[in-house]
């Protein structure tokens, strides 16, 4: 079997963890900030977990990670 190549895209946007859940980081953080609140801008600094539906769909782009 040929190797598979893995999607850069996503390879820069996702992490896994090391019980082989995908971690990424939250959307809306960079611009328009100042129109957000403080709380809203901390909250959105901290990584999360990605749904486990979608987490079949990116194991796929990031087959070696």
């Amino acid at each position: 079997m040929p190797k598979l190549k893995t999607h850069r895209g996503a390879a820069k946007r996702f992490k896994l963890t090391g019980t082989g859940k995908i971690k990424r980081y939250r959307a809306n953080k960079s611009h328009l900030l100042t129109g957000k609140p403080s709380k809203r801008t901390r909250r959105l600094r901290t990584s999360t977990l990605v749904d486990k539906s979608d987490a079949p769909r990116i194991k796929r782009l990031i087959p070696y990670a």
